[in-house]
């Protein structure tokens, strides 16, 4: 299917008022308690620790091979990419492709400066569940540590909320497909997240604002590099169209 002339509509509402609305959403509830809420959920008080801390499935499937899954699947776009130059099957698709490793690279990459910076702590580094860290919300003063923390945004929730940019890599040409790969994208990212949560890495605040990141970095680069704004039809011009039909 050759790329259409036009991109299809996009409702701002819908792509930048959810995701602005969640990450307001996310600052008010830096008022609750429902972080901490949500992790002691997953700590087990008799054990000391968090009830996936050496969960093999959690940490070496779901963890190690999902994130190489997803870096292979990074991988082959590169190299689909590369290929469209030569290779004549995939010259239509050479946009989207870049587009695709573009987005994906962003959408990876920008998680380990910003964790440097916020210096955030993980839940299994807090006293409440037997480290030795001090608890601060998002917006407030970090504590004086040793050890500032890594843990905000989540990274292995980006590993899977990368793959909205497969969304917006197809939605103009395959309009079902795009919308299979963005609950693709969202119940991977969810499976990731949850995953992390059960093992004390990560509050839930953390991987939900690792969700928005993502998806405002790939539609983002979906406005750079692929969308394509329909040309608004003179009066003059629509009068000159018909009488020539």
């Amino acid at each position: 299917m050759p790329r259409p002339e036009f991109s299809r509509p996009l409702n701002p509402w819908i792509t930048l008022g959810i995701p602005l609305a969640t990450a307001l959403t996310l600052i008010l509830l830096e008022l609750t308690s429902l972080d901490m809420d949500l992790a002691k959920l997953a700590f087990d008080p008799a054990a000391g620790e968090f009830i996936g801390r050496h969960s093999y499935f959690l940490e070496d499937i779901l963890h190690d091979r999902a994130k190489q899954a997803v870096i292979v699947l990074s991988l082959g776009a590169i190299v689909a990419f590369i290929s469209s130059f030569f290779w004549h099957r995939l010259k239509g698709w050479r946009r989207e492709l870049g587009y695709l490793v573009l987005a994906m690279a962003l959408s990876t990459s920008f998680v380990t400066p910003v964790k440097a910076v916020t210096a955030v702590q993980c839940p299994w580094s807090l006293k409440e569940f037997g480290g030795k860290e001090t608890y601060s919300e998002l917006l407030s003063a970090r504590p004086d540590t040793d050890k500032p923390g890594r843990c905000w945004p989540g990274g292995h929730a980006a590993t899977g909320f990368t793959l909205f940019a497969l969304f917006f890599a197809l939605r103009d040409r395959r309009p079902r497909l795009a919308r299979a790969a963005l609950l693709f994208a969202f119940t991977l990212g969810a499976v990731f997240s949850i995953g992390r949560m059960l093992q004390g890495a990560h509050f839930f605040s953390h991987n939900v604002w690792t969700a928005v990141f993502c998806w405002l970095i790939s539609l983002g680069c979906y406005h750079w590099v692929l969308y394509r704004k329909p040309v608004p039809v003179s009066a003059e011009s629509a009068q000159t169209l018909q009488q020539v039909s």
